[in-house]
Parts: C-alpha cells; structure tokens; sequence
C-alpha cells in the first residue's frame, strides 16, 4: 500500500523548526562557551595577579633572613585574593611556603611549568570534592633566599564558577526548548496561513462542475509564486471546455446525421407495410434501405476511425510511398466522376516520397479530391502540386476554384461534422468526417494540413515529411 505523503505544512514546520532548533542550540552553545571562556580568563588573570604578588615579594631583600619574616610577607601578599592557594619550591623539590589546607603534590608533577600564566598552560582537576584550575610558573628573578630559582604552583577554586555554569546551562535549556516550541508554533501558523491562497484556490476549482465550465481563476488575486499555477490551470480548464463543448456538438450532430436515415427506414417500412406489393417494389424498398444501412454503416467506420486516431491506435503499416504515382492511380479512379462534371485533374511538381501507411494516404487525398471536384465549376480544373520544402519535408496543395468557406470558418474546417453553413443542410454525400479524417491520417504520419482560400479558389496545404526518391 503506498504511504500518503506528508502534508505540506507539515513539511515546511518540521523544516522551519528544525533549522530554528538548531540556529538556536549553537547560539546557546556560542552564549555558553563565551560565559565559560570569560570566567577561565578571569581565572587567569587572578592567578597572574598572585604569580606578580608573589614574585615582588620574593624579588625585594629581606629584612632578616629568616624563614618567618618570608611567611608572613607571603601571607600578607595574597590576603586579598581568598579562593587563590599557592605552593613555592626550591630546585629540589624542597616547599619553602604553601597555603594552609592546599596540596599541590600531583598536580605540581603532573603539570609542566610555564614562564607566566596562559590558556595553554592552565589545567583543571579535583582534590577534596573541589575543583581548582591552576598552573605551574618557574621564578627566576627572585632576591630572598639566595637568588636561587623557585617553582610556584598557584591554583584557584572554580566551584563557584561550575555551579555557575551548570545552573546557566540548565537554564539555557529550558529556554531553549521554551524558544523552539513558541518558534514551531509561530512557524506553524504562519505557514498555515501562508497556504491560505492554496484553499482559496480550492475552494475555487471545487465550484466547477461540467455545467460552470466557465469558471477561471483570477491570477491577479494570487499570490505571485500562484500566478504560473492559476494561468496554466484556466488553460486547462479552456482545453477542457471546448472539449466538452465538441462532445457535445458532435453527441448532437450523431444525432442529427442518424435521425434522418432511420427516420427514412422507418418511413419506407411503414409504407411497404401499408399495403400489399408486387415482389419488384419490395425489391426496390429493400435496395432503398440497403443504401441507408450503408450510409450508416460508412458513418460508424468512420467515428470509430477518428476514435482510434484520438487515441493514437492507428497503427498501419510503414512503407515507402511515391505520392506521384499514387495521385495518378486516384486521378484514374475519379476520372469519370471528373467527366461527368467535366472537371479535368492535374498533378503538378517533382516525384515525391514518403513513408507510411499506403491504404491510409489514399483515403487522406481520395477525400480531399471527391470535395475538391464536388465543388469545382465545369470547365475549370482540380490542381495537385508538390513543392519540396526545407528540412526533408514537401508541401503538397490541392486546389480547386468554386466554392469559397468565409476565412471565420477556416480553423474549424476539420472539426467533426463541422457546416459552415449555419442551416446544417449539406449538399452530396458526405456526413461532414470526411476533412477530420483527413488531418488524423496527415498528423498521424508527422505532418499538418490548413485550409486557406483567397475568395477565388479553396487550397488545402499538407506538409510531410519525405524520404529520398531512389
């Protein structure tokens, strides 16, 4: 079973949100790691501030030599600075002075000294559930004690900064969290009724029934990423309305061409049953009839022909086709339809070939030449002429002088049981399929047919494509 797609406000809110949720997760991140940098840096800066202490007390003489006056000069140097805890030792370990209640001895030797205190030189670690964030600086220019070099080890207590930091961060989710479900919900919304043009649309086109074809989308009234949309939809929706209105033109006009037909079979049965006749009129009444029935039976062939062409099913067979020889071999055929009208047939141009259905070519130009002597005035001519044209194709014309369509009816010419005269009486034979039929066999083998007339003589003009003669 094929899973229904997401909806496209659904869409659009889960990717919105999730580009917010993360916009707002790395400016959390950002705000978060800009606190902890400006709180290790404040660290840092308070441990250069003892280092510099301690190193003024150590560097200026001593006024006695003993080891308590450089206590309590060491003690008086950092009172100011109560979470600072500093260790100093000789070259050979020895601790001259440390803190009370600090013990620096693995994380002195776990830690390289450094010439002053920097980012780099900085570690972290825990002694006692405390947390300290120290260094180790070598002293060199120091006057007490010799002059000899010492090692400082100076740490501070970060607790305070950590629960800090902690309770900030959970604070920061909370807001964080608060920030993205408002910004979904805002999200949602607002594509919510971004969309609302999208059901004003369908609101519209759900007003349209086969009886309101007439109904098109304003695309004025849209948006502007709509207006392509609503264009190609009133587009569809005018190929859709003169389809609806050829179906029905030509459900009337199957009406009309059979109506009369059966309405003269009825006619004739009645009449023959009205009476007792001889054998000879029952056999005329029946010829009568058989022509009716061949007048019908010529119309559906024809309706299912043009069904099959609408439906690209006609499949006939490929061969090559000298259209010269074959306009000859129909002029032989007409030839006495011709003289009995005395219309004379000419074919004029270079031989010309093409490729396709043979049977299916001659019932294209067979119906355009019984027209074309249909209406052509004795003594003047049927002209057939081949002009090759660019890019492997050749234009052909028929042409005959007579009768002359008004240009308004011309682009309708070849719609099924189309009259250009507006009294629907048709004079011949003819049940008004035969041009229709024609443009599916000219379309079918890749050309066009158009119909022009210059108030003096009909043209029709086809364009096909050709292949080489030889």
């Amino acid at each position: 079973m094929t899973r229904r797609p997401a909806s496209l406000v659904l869409r659009l809110t889960v990717s919105i949100g999730v580009v917010i949720t993360g916009v707002l997760l790395a400016f959390g991140w950002i705000v978060e790691r800009s606190i902890d940098t400006h709180f290790e840096q404040q660290d840092i800066d308070e441990l250069n501030a003892v280092v510099q202490i301690v190193s003024q007390s150590l560097s200026g003489p001593l006024l006695d030599a003993t080891t308590e006056s450089l206590e309590r000069r060491l003690a008086r140097a950092v009172s100011d600075h109560h979470n600072a805890q500093f260790r100093i030792s000789d070259s050979s370990g020895k601790v001259i002075y440390a803190t009370p209640s600090s013990d620096f001895g693995g994380f002195a030797g776990m830690v390289l000294s450094a010439d002053v205190v920097s980012i780099k030189s900085v570690k972290v670690w825990r002694d006692k559930e405390k947390t300290y964030r120290g260094a180790v600086v070598q002293l060199t220019q120091t006057q007490a004690l010799d002059g000899q070099p010492l090692t400082l080890a100076v740490a501070t207590d970060i607790d305070f900064h950590l629960h800090y930091l902690d309770s900030f961060h959970m604070y920061l989710k909370l807001i964080t969290f608060a920030a993205c479900m408002v910004a979904i919900f805002a999200t949602w919304i607002a594509v919510y009724q971004g969309h609302a043009p999208l059901r004003r649309i369908s609101a519209e086109i759900r007003r349209i029934k086969s009886d309101h074809l007439s109904i098109r989308l304003a695309p004025n009234t849209v948006p502007v990423e709509l207006t392509e949309l609503a264009v190609s939809f009133n587009d569809m929706l005018d190929r859709i309305e003169e389809s609806f209105q050829r179906l029905s033109n030509f459900s009337a006009d199957i009406a009309h061409e059979l109506r009369t037909p059966i309405t003269n079979l009825r006619t004739q049965t009645e009449v023959a049953l009205s009476q007792s006749r001889d054998i000879e009129q029952y056999r005329e009444i029946l010829y009568s009839s058989l022509e009716e029935y061949e007048r019908m039976a010529k119309m559906v062939g024809d309706m299912l022909f043009l069904a099959q062409a609408d439906n690209h099913q006609l499949k006939g067979e490929r061969v090559k086709i000298n259209l010269t020889t074959e306009v000859q071999m129909l002029f032989e055929y007409f030839e006495a339809l011709a003289d009995e009208r005395s219309v004379s047939l000419v074919c004029t141009g270079s031989v010309v070939c093409i490729e396709g259905d043979r049977l299916m070519i001659r019932r294209a130009f067979s119906n355009l030449l019984s027209n074309a002597i249909r209406y052509t005035p004795a003594e003047q001519a049927v002209t057939v002429s081949f002009v090759p044209s660019s890019h492997n194709t050749v234009l052909i014309r028929v042409e005959n002088p007579g009768l002359t369509i008004n240009p308004n009816h011309l682009p309708k010419l070849f719609d099924r049981f189309y009259r250009a005269d507006p009294s629907r009486q048709r004079k011949g034979d003819g049940a008004g399929l035969g041009l229709a039929i024609v443009k599916s066999i000219i379309e079918a083998h890749g050309g066009n047919i158009t119909a022009k007339t210059d108030g003096e003589r009909m043209v029709f003009e086809m364009q096909l494509p050709c292949v080489s003669v030889e």
